[in-house]
């Protein structure tokens, strides 16, 4: 399951094409950002029911947590968040020279 820019752009904007594996997963992932001790093992088995696999949610509430702890912490301590195109810019530097000085 895979989640290109302009399906997120679509879902934003409320016109995309509603795969229910995404629904699942989009509204689970909202949830344990927002409410996390709510979140239990009964809502990892309705993602497997809507056919998300188990590598799939567990990848995903990795990426989830990852992002959630850099924007508490970006918030405390009142980092600037990159806008998308510096993002873009240091991901091609990162993959063309690697962490190298």
């Amino acid at each position: 399951m895979e989640m290109g820019d302009e399906t997120a752009a679509q879902w934003l904007q409320g016109t995309a094409a509603h795969d229910p594996r995404l629904r699942a997963m989009l509204g689970f992932l909202q949830r344990l950002t927002l409410t996390p001790a709510s979140v239990c093992a009964d809502d990892v088995r309705r993602l497997q029911e809507a056919g998300v696999s188990r590598e799939a949610a567990e990848d995903a509430i990795y990426v989830c947590v990852m992002f959630n702890i850099i924007n508490r912490m970006a918030d405390a301590l009142d980092f600037e968040v990159p806008q998308s195109g510096d993002v873009r810019k240091s991901a091609e530097m990162l993959l063309a020279r690697g962490y190298r000085v």
